[in-house]
């Protein structure tokens, strides 16, 4: 096996592209320059390399870019063809080629009901009917119309999901806090560790939950034993029946027999299809969650603002595309200089999820080792992803980011007007966000350093000695991404504005973004060791490592 991949993994079609070999020798000419020089050189620099989308501002300034590199780098895009695979995108093709599926993520926020077709299908009608459902059962909810099994009104929502059915509205239930009806509280279940879904329990009442069983198949692994130790939990509650669960569970997902079999009434599953992948199905029936919390008014606000976005990347030239240069610039750090990783820093606390959330937006995208065509790439794809909020960051990794070793993007996200009343708090966050940046971008000069030590009466060897551990190069490569306020709509814009910048660089790679193989081989050896550990017996062949691990366990047990 590894021969053969070894055999096959030196493709060369992009790297030996006109687009590429100009991007490198382009690349040898300019690495050696620092953006504090080209700031210098050009005093519209900040005009000449950022764009806006409505409340949306993407500076992009400060990056190892010259006037020469974005044209070098759209030619790259135009060479892959973004722009024909954009269009496919929209039009409903079958562009996830090896699972034969259309993906249409952008259909469900289609708020213009243009028709969009999958297998010659409109699906808008599907979609629109679909969001009719959940708008009557949220305000049912909402209203205190529905009732439990003693008729109290809800009052808490579990959430019981994994992956995008979890990460996606934890997020944006997370971020949108504020829009939030203050007599309903959401809980969010995804970790098979029964301490989460014993410790959620411990926090509500069996009268006023309600239940959000969310998943596709109904047969997910770490969903369905967190969903069935919820109903358990319920069942034995005080004077509940069988009938009661479905006052209390409801379900997304597709599998109707499973769903009825459970105790819900089918009524309350509402559906989404299969060319709406795991990581996008926030917009879809998986989102119920999401409207139930904020409503549903404000989640079509959701919807409006990614489908902005949608017909800004559909529209717009790839020289004024918010999610496109994003993409080329990734591509540049990547594939030109080595970049391992790429760092989402908000400096917006509501935001605290959004670097988890984009983790798998992207790594389950494009990491990705193999072409579309089945062939092995011979180049880098998907980036490491990660995170946190930024103002924390700076007290704890930021260290790497200002003087380490390595080459590592960051996007800074941030809100002109807080969602909190304090304009004090505003500031200071807003000026360490402005301040990074720079810092990140100018680094410290052995004159300036040495200035600030005399400055502080450190001289002589004490100050030659700290000289060069107080320096620090600068020419760290960021984006600004900042909006007038985290509303609804500009989350919408956000989240929309990543997933078609990840599109783009799976197009640029040649990689299907919409398939994820590589997490199944674990799903299925994970049953075969459930077996073992159940039956104490050995019944499948492992390596010695996993033998004896296996063997540890049951001895510990």
């Amino acid at each position: 096996m590894r021969s053969v991949r070894q055999a096959i993994s030196n493709d060369t079609s992009l790297i030996n592209s006109p687009a590429w070999q100009a991007l490198r020798k382009h690349h040898a000419e300019t690495e050696s320059l620092h953006m504090l020089d080209l700031f210098e050189a050009d005093t519209n620099r900040f005009v000449n390399f950022s764009v806006e989308h409505e409340e949306l501002l993407l500076d992009y300034s400060k990056n190892r870019i010259t006037s020469e590199t974005l044209p070098l780098l759209f030619e790259l895009a135009k060479q892959a063809g973004v722009e024909s695979w954009r269009q496919q995108l929209f039009s409903g093709e079958k562009i996830n080629t090896t699972e034969g599926r259309s993906v249409l993520h952008t259909a469900l926020r289609n708020c213009s009901n243009t028709s969009i077709h999958s297998d010659g299908e409109d699906v808008m009608p599907l979609v629109n009917a679909e969001l009719d459902k959940m708008r009557g059962f949220t305000e049912k909810v909402r209203s205190g119309e529905w009732r439990g099994f003693t008729s109290k009104p809800i009052t808490d929502i579990v959430n019981i999901g994994i992956g995008g059915s979890d990460l996606g509205p934890n997020m944006v239930c997370t971020a949108l806090q504020p829009y939030a009806k203050d007599n309903l509280r959401v809980h969010f279940v995804s970790n098979v560790d029964a301490l989460q879904i014993k410790q959620t329990l411990e926090k509500v009442n069996a009268e006023t939950t309600l239940f959000i069983i969310a998943s596709k198949t109904f047969t997910t692994q770490e969903t369905l034993t967190n969903a069935n130790s919820a109903r358990a939990w319920f069942l034995k509650q005080p004077n509940t029946e069988e009938g009661d669960i479905a006052k209390h569970f409801v379900a997304a997902s597709t599998n109707s027999v499973a769903v009825s079999a459970f105790g819900i009434d089918t009524t309350n599953m509402f559906q989404f299809w299969d060319w709406v992948g795991g990581r996008y199905s926030l917009w879809s029936a998986v989102g119920l969650s999401i409207m139930l919390y904020i409503g549903m008014d404000q989640y079509q606000k959701l919807l409006e603002g990614a489908h902005s976005m949608d017909q800004h990347f559909a529209e717009q030239p790839l020289e004024s595309n918010m999610p496109v240069i994003l993409a080329l610039l990734g591509v540049w750090y990547a594939n030109f200089y080595g970049a391992e990783s790429q760092a989402i820093l908000p400096y917006d606390h509501n935001l605290g999820l959004l670097p988890a959330y984009l983790e798998q937006a992207d790594m389950e995208s494009n990491g990705k080792s193999v072409r579309r065509d089945g062939k092995a790439v011979g180049y880098s794809t998907g980036p490491i992803v990660w995170g946190a909020e930024g103002i924390n960051g700076q007290h704890a990794f930021y260290q790497l980011l200002h003087q380490g070793t390595r080459v590592i993007p960051a996007d800074f996200i941030a809100s002109v007007q807080s969602q909190a009343d304090d304009q004090y708090h505003a500031d200071i966050l807003a000026s360490n966000f402005l301040a990074q940046t720079e810092a990140l971008m100018r680094g410290r000069s052995l004159d300036e350093t040495r200035h600030e030590l005399e400055t502080a009466g450190v001289s002589g060897a004490e100050a030659e000695m700290r000289l060069p551990h107080m320096y620090f190069e600068g020419n760290q490569p960021t984006n600004s991404i900042v909006m007038d306020q985290l509303t609804p709509y500009n989350l919408g814009s956000i989240v929309a504005m990543y997933e078609h910048k990840i599109f783009v660089q799976g197009v640029i790679w040649n990689i299907n973004s919409y398939d994820q193989w590589g997490v199944e081989l674990g799903k299925k050896l994970a049953k075969n060791v459930l077996e073992e550990l159940e039956s104490g017996e050995d019944k499948f062949e492992h390596d010695s490592s996993t033998a004896g691990l296996l063997n540890w366990f049951r001895k510990k047990r």
